[in-house]
């Protein structure tokens, strides 16, 4: 069992940054691929990005690529997204969540999620 709490979200302008942070319980975070996802008003919840236990297979969809780091310190059992020049389209509820083997794209293959946590970018 993994529980996710994610923290980190708030107003922003855009251009601005914000770092998203997920923190898990349990003793085997560390075995776990963790993704990020997000959800806008009146849409379907949408992959953002992914890493895997050990940090060198890392996936993000193209809208963020090169504005957004996913990366993980296994030590203190938590992931972060790094948000950089934030766009008022990345306003949305991001999850982390968590599955065991290889990156994946589709939420159907995380195991578990968090509640989320609001990013708004304001124009």
């Amino acid at each position: 069992q993994v529980h996710l709490v994610e923290s980190g979200g708030g107003l922003v302008q855009a251009g601005g940054s914000l770092r998203l942070s997920c923190a898990a319980s349990g003793r085997t975070f560390s075995s776990y691929t963790m993704g990020w996802f997000r959800q806008a008003p009146g849409k379907e919840r949408e992959f953002v990005a992914a890493i895997n236990w050990s940090a060198d297979n890392i996936y993000y969809v193209d809208s963020v690529n090169g504005r957004f780091t996913i990366s993980r310190d296994n030590a203190k059992n938590t992931v972060y997204l790094q948000m950089n020049s934030l766009k008022p389209e990345d306003t949305a509820v991001f999850y982390c969540a968590a599955k065991l083997g290889r990156p994946a794209t589709t939420m159907s293959q995380y195991t578990y999620w968090g509640q989320g946590t609001q990013v708004t970018v304001s124009s």
